[in-house]
């Protein structure tokens, strides 16, 4: 039926804008300063390394796109070579963490924006970040596209900013102190890895809840103009703007300043070389971009969320069925409401929790991001088994070692309280699959 499907409104442009918005958030602006202090000068190696395995979800991601004519949402691409109970809960398990992630990040936007107004309350905060992302995801996606365009626009302005400031503070010191040992000073502080293996490892749990929202092309393939030829493009687009805009402005922040300074400044690390250049208000810029970015990828959640939501409704109606309803403007209204909900849930929590609830949703986030790599690149393994693809399977099979790695590494790091409270999500995710009520399912059985 005409009314129940979305609007094809998304162009290249808008996806790869989205994937950056939901990628390019306080993990770079604010978090790489905790990477740098838990890794030391080898964070940038577990970028590089974040980003090696990124790669190859995101192009196993294109793979499975470009295999399926006819999908809507992650469950969709995943449900041919997964399943029913697979595309279930990479569906859920999607959804929990978006849901998990625009509280996250409403939290911490709140905390900015109490640093220009200390006497406001961070639940009015939080509530006008609900009401602008209901209002731009509720009209049309036309309008949400847009409007995450250029919020990306305004963050990746200022990365290449820092990254031009950081080519001129690095050129005066390689012609004051000669090449060699401007780069010397990289390691000049506890050589590079001053933590050990343990603190590369531990870094990729910061590393992989920055990388997320990546993946969040999958969700746009219902709405956009020829998918098949725009998320290629758009994947590409994305993969080398991501990589770029962490890894070179971290190593230039590494030459700069020793990687101690970094990790122990209570600012972002992109203040301290705003103030070199003598930028005027270098620390409210800085703090303005980071608002942004934070709005950005609440932005992008509540979209994510509420498509995730949508399409799982449609397909198995059950007592929420009501919620899969499109308004005028062709956008899954109820579903947004419901989805922008769960941000007064964290007000709540964050009444309760203070500053520890971040720290708890951001451990199990890290889980979460690497269980849903994990399960588009199992896929795409699958998928490369059965068109015959020698070099996808190696590709494939090397990215699920890696991440299979990366989560026993943040399993004996995370705290124990966020572990156990993740794994009971988890199993309530899987045990709440009815196979009965699986239209895959039944048209399988008929064939």
């Amino acid at each position: 039926m005409e009314n129940n499907n979305l609007q094809k409104q998304m162009t290249s442009r808008h996806i790869t804008m989205l994937a950056l918005g939901g990628a390019i958030g306080a993990g770079l602006f604010k978090g790489s300063g905790e990477a740098i202090g838990i890794a030391g000068p080898s964070v940038l190696l577990a970028f590089l390394l974040g980003g090696l395995v990124l790669f190859i979800v995101m192009v196993g991601l294109e793979r499975l796109i470009l295999d399926n004519r006819d999908v809507q949402g992650l469950s969709g691409i995943l449900r041919p070579y997964l399943g029913g109970r697979g595309a279930h809960f990479s569906d859920w398990l999607y959804w929990s963490l978006w849901m998990i992630n625009i509280i996250a990040e409403a939290v911490a936007a709140a905390s900015f924006l109490q640093l220009w107004f200390p006497h406001v309350p961070s639940w009015f905060f939080v509530l006008v970040l609900a009401l602008l992302t209901t209002v731009i995801n509720l009209y049309s996606v036309r309008l949400f596209a847009e409007t995450e365009y250029w919020l990306a626009f305004a963050k990746i302005t200022v990365i290449i900013i820092l990254i031009v400031f950081g080519i001129f503070l690095v050129g005066q010191e390689m012609f004051h102190l000669g090449i060699t040992p401007t780069f010397q000073k990289i390691t000049s502080h506890g050589g590079f890895t001053p933590h050990g293996l343990k603190g590369l490892v531990n870094s990729l749990l910061v590393v992989i809840y920055s990388y997320g929202g990546s993946e969040l092309i999958a969700i746009t393939v219902s709405e956009t103009e020829e998918p098949h030829k725009a998320i290629p493009k758009a994947i590409r687009g994305v993969m080398g703007r991501i990589i770029s805009f962490y890894i070179v402005p971290l190593f230039l922040l590494l030459i700069i300043y020793p990687w101690n300074t970094l990790a122990a400044t209570n600012v972002s690390p992109f203040v301290l070389v705003f103030e070199k250049m003598h930028v005027p208000f270098a620390s409210d810029i800085v703090n303005f971009v980071i608002v942004l970015a934070l709005f950005s990828s609440i932005n992008s959640g509540v979209y994510a969320s509420s498509r995730t939501l949508y399409f799982q409704l449609k397909e198995h109606p059950g007592s929420l069925g009501k919620l899969a309803k499109l308004n005028k403007h062709k956008a899954p209204q109820r579903a947004v409401l419901f989805c922008t909900g769960t941000l007064y849930i964290g007000v709540i929590l964050s009444y309760f929790l203070g500053n520890q609830l971040f720290n708890y949703l951001v451990g199990s986030l890290s889980y979460t991001v690497l269980c849903v790599w994990l399960l588009i690149t199992v896929a795409a393994l699958l998928l490369a088994i059965k068109k015959g693809r020698t070099l996808d399977i190696a590709f494939s099979s090397v990215a699920i070692v890696i991440l299979a790695l990366i989560f026993i590494g943040i399993l004996f790091n995370n705290s124990l309280p966020v572990t156990i409270l993740t794994g009971i999500l988890y199993l309530i995710i899987f045990f709440t699959y009815q196979q009965k009520n699986d239209p895959f399912v039944i048209e399988a059985s008929h064939k």
